[in-house]
């Protein structure tokens, strides 16, 4: 999982830029925009229908799969951790007309969004994680919340067929039939399971240090399986391990299931050439 931090500018100056803002949309200046759909721009939720703003597309993949159609990210997807961002009106005027703000441990600052955009959102904490059980665990939260449980479940069986038509077709591609041994970055474990691969040990979100290396290079791994948002280079250099750059988030399209696929094939390219 990538910690994303995002700066923020001083409540007070964020609280001048809602004002600002919310005087020019009176004027018919424009409405928020959304990468996967457009922020409602007056009145109530619909039952079943909220508006949820997100800090990232993870968030918003995990609210999408819970049923929410009316998604905002506020932290662009090419920005991968974010340290300089700073919210625009756009993404203020989006969170005082939301019904729900969802955000990650790591990411205090949409608590600030929040209270500077003057919003009565619900702040939801989401965990960030794509162990499948832990998903599903988030997804059936925020479908309760969001009113949209029936969706969320439709969505979960779909999830689950394909997260076994992948498992599968990674233990097929195991060489010599063997799951294959792997060290996991703490945030990319869930990658190891998908591949049913055996970990024999972890590092992170820390560089590696040379006592680490030692110890790790001595299990002799095939796999190191590296997390692409928090990258420190080679892990295991001259261990003989094959690197693979897992992904963590989800596209601007807020499809989570990409996400599996694409790490299945970055695997599957691994173990053949191992």
């Amino acid at each position: 999982m990538a910690r994303t931090r995002v700066r923020i500018p001083s409540p007070l100056a964020l609280s001048a830029s809602a004002a600002a803002l919310a005087l020019a949309t009176g004027c018919g200046s424009g409405t928020a925009s959304s990468s996967s759909s457009s922020a409602a721009a007056d009145g109530p939720a619909q039952a079943g229908k909220p508006r949820v703003v997100v800090t990232t597309t993870w968030e918003g993949a995990f609210a999408r799969a819970a049923g929410a159609r009316d998604v905002k990210v506020i932290v662009p997807q090419s920005v991968h951790h974010a340290p300089d961002y700073d919210p625009k009106p756009s993404d203020l005027a989006a969170v005082a007309q939301a019904d729900f703000v969802l955000y990650a441990p790591f990411e205090p600052y949409a608590a600030k969004i929040k209270e500077a955009a003057g919003s009565k959102a619900k702040l939801v904490e989401v965990g960030l994680d794509n162990d499948p059980d832990k998903v599903k665990a988030e997804v059936d939260k925020l479908g309760r919340l969001f009113g949209t449980a029936d969706a969320a479940t439709q969505w979960k069986a779909g999830f689950d067929g394909e997260y076994v038509r992948l498992n599968q077709e990674l233990k097929a591609a195991w060489p010599g039939g063997t799951s294959p041994t792997a060290v996991t970055q703490v945030f990319t474990a869930w990658s190891a399971k998908l591949a049913g691969a055996t970990p024999v040990g972890t590092y992170g979100p820390e560089a590696v240090t040379p006592a680490q290396l030692a110890e790790l290079s001595a299990k002799k791994p095939a796999l190191v399986l590296d997390n692409a948002h928090m990258s420190t280079g080679t892990v295991l250099p001259d261990s003989g391990a094959r690197q693979v750059a897992i992904v963590n988030y989800p596209g601007p399209d807020l499809d989570l299931l990409p996400v599996y696929r694409n790490a299945a094939a970055e695997l599957r390219k691994a173990m053949g050439a191992s």
